[in-house]
């Protein structure tokens, strides 16, 4: 089976040296490269003696690469597209991103690079210990109609990914757009092994069940996607649940992008799949510590290839790994620079809402969810929704909470919509910048 076959390379090549882990990049990324400049109409012409370069030399031409935005891909249209597709890599299937940009994209993906995603599912399972004949939960979907409440959706196996390989558990869903309460019952009722879901819905359902008692009682883990994760959810999620959280970094588009390291709380790029530049503002390469732009390049997709594809996040290189893995180390996500809260004097910094943050926030008044919103460079928009409306003082502690987070040289201003919407995908950003 050529799932077993990639596991059993996976589990070999962790443990390279970088350097080895660097040379074989280098040796897919030019058959890649090959292929492009072949059979793909947007990149003739496009990459020059890039494919025959040796060494070094290949790096410092990769390098003045131009980066490939979502604005190029969304105008480019089937000119990304591969005219041929070599044999043994499959048919070629769809998905559209849900747009969390602004600016959502239609990706093109090979069978061999689905094989490659299923072998890094199961990669992360393995990694982290799991107990695969055990109940898994995932509360992610938010499509209107699917895994409704109170029944949601139930599978004999947690996903084709694992159970082609394994005997697995079964698998539960419900709703994203559940209630939270009812999120909390359907938990305490199904009593999962292990719990998928957004960032912001563990917070959620991590603070309320403190409130009302009720909570799941036997989970082993939760795992996070698809959303930053803030500073503190892994130790109140322990505080609270006694179950730890581990968090996997990926994209629709380019797949998964890094895991959890299971012996520490930083992430292994995934090297075998996928190349990962953590780049400054004048294109080099990151030391450790420091924070650049993450730019892609999924290395078997050769359907729709993308070369240093700008996928709008931020995040900061880490210290080679004491697990012993030669996989590259990212010591965090920061997210995207357009959430970056931009201030008058024309600097930008992320707005990082920690636990504890949160925490003193929501003793403040009985605030059920929040978002923030930059409106103006000056103004900033606190968006509530509440169990009952605020008091006067409940207001002014929350209007002086957000200057003392913030800075005194934003207006803060409070709204109460009807409604604070995800994504399609179920993605929910609680600090958004709208200039």
């Amino acid at each position: 089976m050529a799932s077993l076959s990639l596991l059993f390379q996976l589990e070999r090549t962790q443990w390279w040296s970088a350097d080895r882990l660097r040379e074989r990049q280098q040796a897919q990324l030019k058959r890649l490269v090959r292929h492009a400049a072949t059979h793909v109409p947007f990149y003739r012409g496009r990459l020059g003696t890039l494919a025959d370069a040796e060494g070094e030399a290949f790096w410092q031409i990769w390098r003045s690469l131009p980066f490939l935005t979502r604005q190029d891909v969304q105008q480019a249209g089937d000119d990304l597209l591969s005219r041929t597709i070599p044999d043994g890599h499959g048919e070629l299937s769809e998905i559209f991103t849900s747009g969390s940009t602004g600016k959502p994209i239609r990706a093109v993906r090979t069978d061999l690079w689905q094989l490659m995603w299923s072998a890094v599912t199961v990669r992360e399972h393995l990694w982290h210990g799991r107990d695969l004949s055990g109940k898994l939960a995932a509360i992610r979907d938010s499509t209107a109609g699917k895994a409704a409440y109170p029944a949601g959706e139930r599978l004999e196996r947690w996903g084709f990914s694992t159970g082609e390989i394994f005997k697995t558990g079964p698998c539960v869903s419900l709703n994203i757009t559940t209630p939270i309460d009812d999120q909390l019952q359907w938990l305490r009722r199904e009593e999962p092994d292990y719990l998928l879901t957004h960032p912001t819905m563990l917070d959620r359902l991590v603070r309320r069940s403190a409130e009302t008692g009720v909570r799941p009682g036997r989970l082993k883990q939760v795992l996070t996607i698809s959303e930053i994760l803030a500073p503190g959810l892994r130790e109140l999620c322990r505080q609270r649940w006694g179950a730890p959280v581990v968090d996997t970094y990926s994209t629709r588009e380019a797949g998964y992008l890094a895991l959890q390291c299971p012996d520490a709380g930083h992430y292994h790029l995934q090297s075998e799949t996928v190349l990962v530049e953590i780049l400054d503002s004048a294109g080099k390469s990151c030391i450790p510590g420091e924070i650049g732009r993450v730019v892609v390049t999924p290395l078997h997709n050769l359907g729709m290839p993308l070369l240093r594809y700008d996928v709008g996040d931020y995040a900061e290189a880490g210290d080679a790994c004491p697990c012993g893995r030669g996989l590259p180390v990212i010591r965090r996500i920061l997210g995207r620079r357009q959430n970056m809260l931009r201030a008058a004097d024309g600097g930008e910094h992320w707005p990082l809402l920690s636990s504890d943050d949160i925490g003193k926030l929501l003793t403040l008044a009985p605030i059920r969810q929040y978002q923030f919103v930059q409106t103006h460079r000056d103004r900033i928009e606190v968006r509530l929704q509440a169990a009952r409306p605020l008091s006067d003082k409940e207001a002014r502690s929350v209007v002086d909470w957000a200057r003392t987070k913030f800075g005194d040289a934003f207006r803060i201003e409070l709204a109460f919509p009807a409604e604070l919407a995800r994504t399609a995908s179920g993605k929910f950003e609680d600090f958004i910048s709208l200039l």
